[in-house]
């Protein structure tokens, strides 16, 4: 079945644009918005929409600094939710189904915060993290990692400039360890290296501190209370980040958690009959 594919580019009020993809028949609503991670990366959620886009549009966009929404200023949070709303309001969509990954789990969260009507359902996939999760990640992160791979993402870390190589090379060893296949993990990790970029390291350094001053755990309880009925959480049983936090989460929102075992933080990867299945059955309900 071939799906129609649009694309566009649509203005923002401060003056931003924001490149966009739609893919699958536009009329049919609610549409599915799928917001990607990083924070700092563009889109990479392709091969998820495609998943489900026989059944409903399937939405995506580059956050503003990234792929092909080119934008220089600070970032925040408020910012990234208005971008969202007025995406919706040029794609003529009054509400979304929303289905974040990672980073795009605490957009998702925050924006269900601020525009709740506009929400008509909601699965976070692999987050948010709630709780001192950072050190049981980092903690299982070096487990999968040699002492030389170790040294060596130091190294690159503290090198700046970085060249195009070191770049990539700097990523794969960042994120090899997201799989829970250690026979294939290099391989995905060198494909979202390369694919993934450039990174807007700035827009990955001021959302992460304002989410460190300004925790999406202190709103757990006014976002529970706004959530749509429908609202699910997926987490792969293998993802470094601690599993218990994602649960503590579901826990604390009164929302289902679905383990994906075999799966680390980009389940559809390595369980994509699941991830499929699932999605689909979520839209078809």
């Amino acid at each position: 079945m071939t799906l129609t594919e649009t694309r566009g580019l649509a203005p923002m009020t401060d003056g931003a644009q924001i490149g966009w993809i739609a893919l699958g028949d536009k009329a049919r609503t609610p549409p599915v918005v799928m917001l990607h991670g990083g924070p700092g990366l563009p889109d990479y959620l392709g091969e998820v929409a495609a998943m489900v886009a026989d059944l409903v549009p399937v939405y995506r966009y580059d956050q503003r600094g990234t792929g092909r929404s080119g934008w220089q200023g600070r970032h925040c949070f408020a910012r990234h939710v208005d971008d969202l709303a007025e995406l919706l309001d040029a794609w003529d969509a009054p509400e979304a189904v929303l289905i974040g990954h990672s980073y795009g789990t605490d957009l998702a969260s925050r924006f269900c915060l601020g525009h709740p009507d506009r929400v008509a359902a909601m699965v976070l996939l692999c987050g948010p993290f709630v709780g001192d999760w950072r050190a049981g990640y980092r903690a299982e992160r070096d487990r999968r990692m040699s002492a030389a791979q170790q040294m060596r993402l130091r190294e690159l870390e503290e090198l700046t400039p970085r060249t195009n190589e070191q770049e990539v090379e700097l990523l794969a060893l960042a994120w090899f360890t997201d799989h829970a296949d250690p026979e294939r993990s290099w391989r995905w990790a060198m494909r979202g290296a390369s694919q993934r970029r450039p990174v807007n390291w700035a827009m990955n350094s001021e959302l992460g501190d304002e989410g460190r001053s300004d925790p999406l755990e202190r709103h757990v309880d006014q976002l529970r209370a706004c959530l749509p009925a429908r609202t699910e959480v997926l987490g792969g049983a293998d993802d470094p980040r601690p599993l218990s936090a994602l649960e503590a989460l579901a826990l604390r929102l009164d929302v289902p958690l679905t383990r994906i075992e075999g799966a680390g933080h980009e389940p559809w990867l390595e369980q994509f009959d699941v991830v499929r299945a699932h999605l689909r059955r979520f839209l078809l309900a």
